[in-house]
């Protein structure tokens, strides 16, 4: 099911921290994955269906530069990367072979691909932060894939910094991280989510206000009633 505009909206405006507190009322408690970092400070929140990939561990006769011209390859799968994509990589936390370099991510920019997350890392780190592809990852690594992996398939699940990931899952990923939104439970948090971080927001506000935190996060009765009644003026 495409992401709408509007969800994609909603979702930019909510963040990944959010997210994981509202996924975890109902009970999802392993949505963030560990390892993806944003490799640029400063990048913006982005939203967007997951496009898998997946990598195993290497194997030489498998694992060769040979294997880049394959029809089961990284660039072949690159190709079928729909625009406004997220690609969700498998790298299995390897941090000595770098998955993706700047000619990959390059072709991605120009392919529409909103961002790259992975539990790995990538290559010619100044290339890749020289084509403006929003990248969340665990470092960089001067030695290609086929030195720590090999390349497997695209578009079934993987398992990305210990999250299970299904293709077309929704990602939103910020200074935070990355975080999985199953797609049965959108709908809950394109409800929940600006709920909570206006909430949030207020109970900011009474604390800079010189608000004490016990009975005000979490919230009591009281305090209830008067989140209630303050949004009732707006």
């Amino acid at each position: 099911m495409p992401l709408s505009a509007e969800a994609v909206a909603i979702l930019s405006r909510v963040s990944t921290a959010t997210i994981t507190t509202v996924l975890l009322k109902k009970g999802l408690r392993n949505v963030w994955m560990r390892g993806s970092r944003p490799l640029r400070p400063g990048q913006p929140r982005l939203v967007g269906p997951a496009f898998t990939l997946r990598f195993v561990p290497s194997r030489e006769d498998l694992a060769t530069p040979e294997s880049w011209s394959s029809p089961i390859s990284t660039r072949t799968a690159i190709e079928a990367m729909p625009e406004g994509c997220i690609a969700v990589v498998d790298a299995m936390g390897v941090k000595d072979a770098g998955i993706f370099g700047d000619i990959l991510c390059a072709r991605m920019v120009k392919r529409g691909v909103a961002a790259l997350i992975t539990d790995g890392v990538v290559r010619d780190v100044e290339g890749v932060l020289g084509t403006n592809l929003p990248v969340w990852c665990d470092g960089f690594a001067a030695p290609p894939s086929v030195a720590g992996l090999t390349f497997v398939g695209w578009g079934e699940p993987i398992g990305c910094g210990g999250v299970a990931v299904f293709p077309d899952d929704i990602v939103v990923a910020d200074q935070d991280g990355a975080v999985l939104i199953p797609q049965k439970m959108l709908d809950h948090v394109l409800a929940e989510g600006p709920e909570q971080e206006r909430m949030e927001a207020w109970i900011v506000d009474q604390v800079n206000g010189g608000a004490v935190l016990p009975g005000l996060y979490p919230m009591n009765a009281e305090t209830k009633e008067r989140y209630a009644a303050s949004k009732a003026k707006k």
